[in-house]
């Protein structure tokens, strides 16, 4: 039961390092990315509706995204959604793409971006801190039930703290990675 619970936390523990990751995809760096709008909500029908539902998303050149929409009548609604998002970008709409040029990041919006990422980074090691607080507080009931001995409590619990701790340097090590590509110029 306990080696279950272990590869649960683990599993979780992996699912929150993976959630940061594609989370930081959306960030805007020097560099064009189709998940900088992959996710933008488009009014269709009265449903809100991701771009990348309503057409292609493409990356030409390394500061320019290509929206090609199925329906050739959203592209108005796809360039509205896109002036309403937090990108800040006016895009270039021909009737048949959509055309997002990204400028050059200045120094003071990259430092903005650094501290976004970190607050993104933070809310993912308290998901990992909680995962561990749950499961700590299920093997501290498995011993009081008399489940699992006093001793394997204390093991586990040291377990629980070293995959903690790897988890939070995994998260440090992508958030400096993200740092690192956003104050390149």
């Amino acid at each position: 039961m306990p080696q279950n619970e272990m590869k649960n936390l683990r599993q979780k523990m992996e699912k929150a390092v993976e959630f940061f990751r594609s989370e930081l995809l959306g960030v805007r760096t020097g560099r064009a990315h189709p998940a900088l709008v992959e996710e933008i909500r488009v009014d269709y029908y009265g449903t809100p509706t991701p771009i990348k539902q309503l057409g292609t998303v493409n990356v030409p050149e390394a500061r320019q995204i290509v929206i090609t929409p199925w329906d050739k009548s959203i592209a108005k609604m796809i360039e509205k959604a896109i002036q309403a998002s937090s990108l800040g970008i006016n895009p270039n709409n021909d009737g048949e793409n959509i055309r997002l040029n990204l400028p050059e990041l200045n120094r003071e919006r990259r430092v903005e971006l650094t501290k976004l990422v970190r607050k993104y980074g933070e809310e993912a090691k308290v998901v990992v801190r909680n995962l561990r607080r749950d499961v700590l507080e299920t093997f501290k009931k498995m011993e009081k039930d008399s489940r699992i001995t006093e001793d394997d409590l204390k093991r586990f619990q040291k377990e629980v703290q070293e995959m903690t701790d790897d988890y939070i340097k995994k998260l440090d090590a992508v958030l400096e990675e993200k740092e690192k590509e956003i104050m390149e110029q």
